[in-house]
C-alpha cells in the first residue's frame, strides 16, 4: 500500500518495531497525528483464541469521547414509559419493527425486551448487518431498561474479536489528554483478559497496539500496567 508524505514523515519519528510504555506509546500517537480533523485513537489487542473460541463482552470506558447515543427500544406497551423515561429516543414494538424492516436505522443502539426478540429477530438481515441486533451476552436483551440505558448513557460499548482474533476498538480522541486516552486503553485490555476463555491456553493478550485514525501504530508494552 502506497503511504502519503505526511504519513512516511511519521514513521521516522520511531522505532516502528519497538514497544512502548502506554503512556510513551499514546504520547507518540497524539504527536504523530497530522490530520485537519480531530482522529479518533484506535485501539488493537491480538487475543490468542481457538476456531471455537470467542472474546465479546461491553464495557464502559471511563473517559468518554462521543455524543450520547440514540437508543431505540423494542417492548411491549407496559414498558414503554420506563424506556421513555430512561432517556431512549426511540420506543415501540410492531410499529418500530416494520419501520427498521424498511431499512431505516437512524438510531446508534437498540435494545428490546426478552418478550419482542420473537419478532425483533426477524431484522437479523437489517440489524444484523450494522451490528445492531440487540443480545443478551451485550445486555441488551433485558427487562431492566432503566439500567440498561443508564449504562448505554455512560458510553458502554461493545468489543469482540474478529475472525483473526483481533479486537479494534475507539479508546479516545487525539484531543484528549494522554493519561485519559491511556486510562481507557487500561480498562479495555482489562476487560478483555477478564473475559479469557476457561480453556484457553498459553498466553491471552500477544500484542496491544495503538494508532490515530490516519497515523501509524505503536506497539504497547502492558507488562507494568498489570
Amino acid at each position: 500500500m502506497k503511504r502519503g508524505k505526511k504519513y512516511r514523515e511519521a514513521l521516522k519519528k520511531y522505532d516502528v518495531a519497538a514497544f512502548f510504555e502506554l503512556s510513551e506509546a499514546v504520547t507518540l500517537v497524539k504527536s504523530m497525528a497530522f490530520a485537519k480533523f480531530d482522529e479518533t485513537v484506535d485501539l488493537s489487542v491480538k487475543v490468542n483464541l481457538k476456531k471455537s473460541q470467542s472474546v465479546r463482552d461491553t464495557v464502559v470506558l471511563p473517559n468518554q469521547f462521543r455524543g450520547e447515543k440514540k437508543v431505540l427500544v423494542f417492548c411491549k406497551p407496559e414498558k414503554e414509559k420506563e424506556a421513555q423515561e430512561a432517556g431512549a429516543a426511540f420506543v415501540g414494538a410492531d410499529d418500530l419493527i416494520e419501520k427498521v424492516k424498511g431499512g431505516w436505522t437512524d438510531f446508534d443502539v437498540a435494545v428490546a425486551t426478552p418478550d419482542m426478540m420473537k419478532d425483533v429477530g426477524k431484522l437479523g438481515m437489517v440489524l444484523g448487518r450494522k451490528g445492531l441486533m440487540p443480545n443478551p451476552k451485550t445486555g441488551t436483551v433485558t427487562f431492566d431498561l432503566k439500567g440498561a440505558l443508564a449504562e448505554l448513557k455512560k458510553g458502554r460499548t461493545e468489543f469482540r474479536a474478529d475472525k483473526t482474533g483481533v479486537v479494534h476498538l475507539a479508546v479516545g480522541k487525539v484531543s484528549m489528554e494522554a493519561g485519559k486516552i491511556a486510562e481507557n486503553v487500561k480498562t479495555v485490555v482489562a476487560e478483555i483478559k477478564r473475559k479469557r476463555p476457561s480453556d484457553a491456553k498459553g498466553e491471552f493478550v500477544r500484542t496491544v497496539s495503538v494508532a490515530s485514525t490516519m497515523g501509524p501504530g505503536v506497539w504497547v508494552s502492558m507488562k507494568d500496567e498489570e
